[in-house]
């Protein structure tokens, strides 16, 4: 069975909408031991620069490997 571009897509969007929670908090506990002090909406735009990029990788990644099937 293989999974359709529209799911993929779908598949990827869920798993950073997950990551994105995950990347923003951890950005917050992190940054400071680094030096780095940032706003909460410096964080949330961040996150999104990220997010965009992870959802772009993570659809490429896909639909790569459903070729190789």
């Amino acid at each position: 069975m293989t999974q359709s571009r529209l799911m993929s897509l779908v598949e990827s969007v869920a798993n950073v909408i997950v990551g994105y929670g995950v990347a923003v908090v951890t950005q917050i506990l992190i940054f400071p031991v680094f030096g780095l002090h940032t706003t909460l909406a410096q964080n949330l735009k961040i996150g999104a620069v990220f997010t965009v990029v992870s959802i772009a990788r993570s659809y490429v990644l896909r639909r790569l490997f459903e070729s190789f099937r």
